[in-house]
């Protein structure tokens, strides 16, 4: 049984969410490092908002990054329980929460594109990749499987090749969270279907609110959001379910696609 949230759950105002601080989940009543909770507060409208910026001004209820965790706290008044007043909580506050994210992926992938770190395209790309100097591989999420399978082969054998270097560090991650209409939107293009940011600090935004992204889709499955909901690896020419990033460390994922490449 689920206890319910009081007041001591909320916490002092956006001034009181530095980085490495633990706030308990309204929902679970687990303690967890806020990069793993998403931050709600009270808009002026009466309805509960996610805070994903941790800036809004107001004191705030702290939930699970995952849907089902906000879909629970909607479904149990959690936020009028928890705020101690009348709040208005959407039916449909965790898709919102997740377009939201979305919406800012798109906006830090855009940002990195201005900053001249990102490439599209399969040819860029599978240059960038030769070259080892893309940071972060990106898909569509209803790209065609083979020229994903391509890619994902030619990062696979730059990981290798990073390894057997002494780059033990090597890691390359694979998102898949945007749809082609998506990164069209943030690269300004047309049909965008393959990209990469390349290294450097530009793209690490985008690589922090992706991550996020992903573990709020994927925190369903009892994953401990801090270690699991943004990983996952496959063995060599596999087909997972619905994954949306990887980490290729010698390995690949191969995702279902219905469009073509560009």
């Amino acid at each position: 049984m689920l206890a319910i949230a009081d007041q001591a759950d909320l916490d002092n105002g956006p001034r009181s969410t530095k980085p490495g601080t633990e706030r308990m989940c309204a929902v679970t009543r687990s303690v967890r490092p806020i990069d793993e909770l998403i931050r709600f507060v009270v808009a002026p409208t009466g309805e509960a908002i996610p805070d994903l910026k941790r800036k809004l001004p107001g004191r705030g209820l702290w939930v699970t990054a995952s849907r089902k965790a906000v879909a629970e706290a909607t479904k149990r008044n959690l936020f009028a329980k928890g705020f101690k007043k009348a709040v208005k909580a959407s039916p449909t506050l965790a898709d919102d929460t997740d377009k939201l994210m979305v919406r800012g992926v798109i906006e830090a992938l855009a940002m990195t594109a201005k900053a001249g770190q990102v490439v599209s395209g399969f040819t860029k790309v599978e240059d960038a990749l030769r070259r080892g100097t893309v940071g972060v591989l990106l898909h569509a999420s209803n790209g065609a499987p083979d020229g994903i399978r391509k890619l994902d082969g030619i990062a696979r054998q730059r990981v290798e090749f990073d390894v057997e270097s002494g780059d033990d560090a090597a890691k390359l991650p694979i998102f898949t969270v945007l749809s082609s209409d998506e990164l069209d939107l943030a690269l300004g293009r047309s049909n965008v279907i393959h990209a990469a940011v390349l290294t450097g600090p530009a793209g690490k935004t985008f690589l922090s609110r992706s991550q996020t992204l992903v573990q709020y889709r994927l925190a369903d499955d009892d994953i401990n959001a801090s270690a699991k909901a943004s990983l996952t690896t496959a063995a060599p020419e596999t087909e997972p379910l619905t994954p949306t990033i990887s980490l290729i460390e010698t390995s690949t994922t191969v995702r279902p696609r219905t469009t073509q490449q560009d």
